[in-house]
């Protein structure tokens, strides 16, 4: 793909805008920024706190660990670690920095102030409202659509900031429709490698150090430690089991950053630790294995933008047919085999429910890397899964568009039932 073509510079903003540095599962993170920007515009400490969550968000954050809080959970722990501890101009690393003392203080908050959570209907899957009081005195923030989407501040009643919500439209960022499977294998294998080097440095960086304190630590059910017990560590076992282990880590508390794909860690870390151990154990080098990135992260996005942020449908999917694809080129294959091996991954593990961000996402992945694998080596020996077959169409851009109508509309309803139950548990 040329410099001149408008999508060169849409692919590269697209990588910028998607792949940056959070510590903590972002759905609690993202609630902790809205509280740390309520908290900075109120001026000071509340002793009032009302957090507004849409179903998505407290599904996602009810089971997971919220870092630097001593292995508290839920929505008051996230809104709590953002007013005590948050540094707004952080965004998704807005609690990196909180020392011992502060967590201490943390808790101390929970237990001192009045901190109540309700479920917010506004239209919108992915909606965080956080309000605080201190005496007369009062702020609100509203975050919409994506993590770091402030849409609304409002201090002592004098709205500050009004930005419309357009249903779920991502106002503000490049237009993911831009993105084509073709146009992605184009730009993977042209792209100038001096572009994407600096946004996917610190991916290979943070995602496979998190990994490696997976395998090392003992966290959640230390799903990828279980891999290389059961299935020993040939290639394959510890791609997905090193995928597996950063997910372990990331949802149980530990304190290290990742870089996210479509706003999520667990896809993030999916979508690139595999390719980084195949690449690294079939030293292509590092301008193949930063093309292969490339190609893995943009093809996540692009099977993830019609599903939406959040959903029913487990992102890991998305990102372990992304994954296959990385792979797939590694291993020296074409535009149609990378399209074949997307598909085929999607025809096989479409069905995984998104019931929020724990422990079992690292089993989760694990099962979407192998079939990314899985959806490879199909096709490199003649097998494939053809249109008409189930939700298998003709072409991938079809596919993928059938895809993300089970994810965004067919599995609404699945969702609501999720949440239901996730709330009566």
């Amino acid at each position: 793909m040329e410099k001149t073509n408008e999508k060169y510079g849409a692919y590269i903003q697209i990588l910028r805008e998607e792949l940056i540095p959070a510590m903590g599962c972002t759905e609690p993170i993202a609630v902790a920024y809205a509280a740390a920007v309520a908290r900075q515009t109120l001026g000071e400490l509340p002793d009032k706190v009302i957090v507004g969550a849409s179903g998505s968000i407290i599904k996602n954050v009810k089971s997971v660990i919220v870092p630097n809080t001593d292995n508290m959970k839920g929505l008051n722990t996230a809104a709590a670690a953002g007013i005590v501890a948050g540094k707004p101009e952080k965004e998704l690393e807005v609690i990196a920095e909180v020392t011992p003392e502060q967590t201490e203080e943390i808790k101390e908050f929970l237990k001192t102030a009045e901190i109540t959570v309700e479920h917010v209907e506004n239209g919108n899957t992915f909606d965080i409202v956080i309000s605080v009081f201190k005496g007369e005195k009062s702020a609100k923030v509203r975050i919409a659509n994506y993590h770091t989407n402030i849409v609304y501040i409002e201090k002592n009643g004098e709205v500050l900031k009004n930005i419309p919500v357009r249903g779920e439209a991502e106002d503000g960022l490049t237009d993911r429709n831009l993105l084509n499977m073709k146009d992605i294998w184009d730009f993977a294998n042209t792209v100038d490698i001096e572009d994407v080097r600096p946004i996917l440095e610190p991916q290979i960086r943070y995602n496979m150090a998190i990994a490696e304190e997976g395998i090392r630590g003992n966290y959640g059910a230390n799903i990828g430690s279980v891999l290389l017990d059961m299935e020993g560590d040939n290639l394959r076992v510890k791609a997905k089991a090193m995928a597996a282990a950063g997910s372990d880590a990331r949802m149980n508390g530990c304190e290290q950053p990742v870089v996210i794909n479509s706003g999520s860690g667990n896809q993030g870390i999916t979508s690139s630790v595999p390719v980084i151990v195949y690449a690294r154990a079939m030293e292509v080098g590092e301008e193949k294995m930063l093309r292969a990135l490339t190609l893995s992260n943009l093809t996540t996005i692009h099977e993830k933008t019609p599903i939406g942020r959040l959903s029913a449908y487990c992102g890991a999917v998305s990102a372990g047919a992304g994954a296959g694809a990385g792979i797939a080129y590694l291993c020296g294959g074409d535009y149609d085999v990378i399209a074949h091996t997307v598909v085929n991954a999607l025809a096989i593990v479409s069905g995984i429910v998104c019931d929020g961000a724990k422990a079992s996402c690292a089993a989760k992945i694990a099962t979407a890397v192998e079939a990314g694998i899985f959806g490879y080596n199909m096709y490199i020996r003649g097998q494939e899964f053809y249109g008409g077959d189930g939700i298998v169409a003709k072409g991938i851009e079809t596919s993928l568009k059938n895809v993300g109508r089970l994810g965004k509309e067919g599995m609404k309803e699945t969702n609501e039932e999720i949440i239901k139950i996730m709330i009566e548990g």
